[in-house]
């Protein structure tokens, strides 16, 4: 942990200083070349906007969409939690935007450690947020009676159950990166522009995948209860450790010739890839040991939840069994003096009866002796 720590703060000061090593600059841009100079990587170049029109207009269509539902929902009465607005406009919403409109996007095929700082944040950091914003139950809340049947049928189709089960998301979200960079596909995505733009949807879509159910702020198909949510994301820690040491120990650099290519005499690739390496392994860490610990929170909440209601239920029977009781009681009371009153009034009548000489046995008697 340590070592995860130190190359996390490594990280964090190569963000905030120049990097600079002798040598001339090379006429080189991001995603494949161009006229203009690129720049050493410095603090300002990472916050320079860099506005893609496609991604922005996305991004922002969104945003809005969302702000609407949550207009339409508080006009008629209901609330909606402000911090689930927040989540996903900012970190959510936002965080993709910092990682592709910024210096950060100009410099992703430039250098490695820059890629690694976009994809942890678009595979794992962006959905979390853009999960806890609930975005499925807001359009079920708000959504016209026709929209909202076609929206919960596609929830509880088999597609969306099998692309939502826990284990099939957990093998796509492991699965992804090792794919990624020890086949040749990481390298097409550096000269591709297509395909680049391609595998930052994917790393979005995966890591909704895996921390959608995991959080279960939706109404997802499949969801496991939280040990088991909770199992499957320690699970997924040794992963990232095994390839950010990968990535850091290897002696082939990434993206085969691409990186030298580039001729840039102020970053050098092999020790750009193992501060890269680090990244990787450094962030897993934190996010996956910081979700681990939002999961064990979940759970607790929902264990006191679940023994407030068993003890209103509880609560419920005994008041009911007093009630009961306390009836019995009273129909028992009743009787008793029901019979009380009665138990006079039979012992006045046989005192007349015997009085009067009533007998009836005597009296059939009697009345055979005269016969007689």
């Amino acid at each position: 942990m340590r070592v995860a720590t130190w190359w996390a703060v490594r990280g964090a000061a190569v963000s905030l200083v120049s990097v600079q090593y002798p040598g001339p600059a090379v006429e080189i841009l991001a995603h494949g070349g161009g006229d203009e100079p690129l720049e050493p990587l410095r603090a300002g170049t990472l916050f320079h906007l860099d506005l893609n029109p496609w991604l922005s207009a996305s991004l922002l269509a969104v945003a809005i969409v969302y702000l609407y539902a949550v207009w339409r929902l508080e006009r008629r009465g209901d609330r909606w939690p402000a911090l689930r607005t927040v989540a996903f406009l900012i970190p959510g919403l936002g965080g993709i935007a910092s990682v592709t409109l910024t210096g950060v996007g100009t410099y992703d095929t430039t250098l490695l450690s820059v890629h690694m700082v976009q994809h942890m944040v678009l595979s794992m950091i962006a959905p979390i947020f853009l999960a806890l914003g609930a975005p499925v139950t807001l359009a079920l809340r708000t959504l016209p009676q026709g929209a909202r049947r076609v929206l919960l049928s596609a929830l509880h189709s088999r597609v969306a159950k099998i692309w939502t089960y826990p284990l099939f998301a957990y093998g796509l979200f492991i699965a992804t990166p090792f794919a990624l960079y020890f086949t040749g596909l990481y390298r097409l995505t550096l000269s591709n522009n297509f395909v680049h733009e391609l595998v930052h949807v994917h790393f979005i879509l995966v890591g909704c995948l895996f921390f959608w159910p995991l959080l279960g702020m939706d109404p997802l198909p499949g969801r496991w209860p939280y040990p088991g949510r909770a199992m499957l994301m320690f699970l997924s820690t040794p992963f990232h450790t095994v390839l950010g040491l990968t990535v850091m120990q290897s002696t082939t650099l990434l993206g085969g010739d691409w990186y030298p290519s580039l001729h840039l005499g102020w970053a050098d690739p092999f020790t750009d890839q193992q501060l890269a390496g680090g990244i990787l392994w450094a962030g897993g860490e934190v996010v996956s040991v910081t979700m681990l610990a939002v999961l064990v929170a979940q759970w607790m909440r929902q264990a006191e939840r679940e023994a407030r209601r068993v003890d209103r239920q509880l609560d419920r029977e005994e008041a009911a069994a007093r009630s009961a009781a306390v009836t019995e009681a009273a129909a028992g009371t009743e009787v008793a003096a029901v019979a009380a009153g009665a138990a006079p009034e039979t012992a006045a009548g046989t005192g007349r009866q015997e009085q009067d000489g009533y007998d009836p046995l005597g009296s059939r008697d009697t009345q055979g002796a005269s016969g007689r």
